[in-house]
């Protein structure tokens, strides 16, 4: 695994992180804070591997997609409870505290996403 610093992805990962702090800030429920926020939150860790380490786009989605299903599932288990954590907001916040099937679906989608879009990128340096 190779360190190097990349702009791009640095910048992509600052833009939505303030994208998911606005949504977590001023939208409390509905479609856009349960679903497109999971869509999102992928493409952000994604974003943050991306802009330091140099490796397979397809290893790092795939080990992102592997880490959200763990936090999900710990949410299946009670973790916050477990850890008696479930009145800090912050940790709360950022493990959630609900399992969720639509999040399992909103985090293999955003996988996807990010599949289709560095595929395209790949084959555009190839050609």
């Amino acid at each position: 695994m190779n360190l190097k610093l990349n702009k791009t992805y640095l910048i992509i990962t600052i833009l939505l992180f303030i994208i998911e702090a606005l949504i977590a800030i001023y939208l409390k429920r509905g479609f856009i804070r349960h679903t497109v926020g999971d869509f999102l939150v992928v493409i952000l860790i994604y974003s943050f591997f991306k802009s330091f380490i140099l490796n397979s786009y397809f290893k790092i989605a795939m080990s992102v997609l592997v880490f959200t299903f763990f936090i999900e599932f710990l949410q299946l288990v009670n973790i916050l409870e477990l850890l008696n954590l479930q009145n800090n907001h912050l940790i709360k916040l950022i493990l959630g505290s609900t399992f969720q099937i639509s999040d399992l679906v909103a985090y293999t989608l955003g996988t996807i996403s990010i599949l289709a879009i560095e595929y395209k990128i790949y084959k555009l340096w190839i050609t």
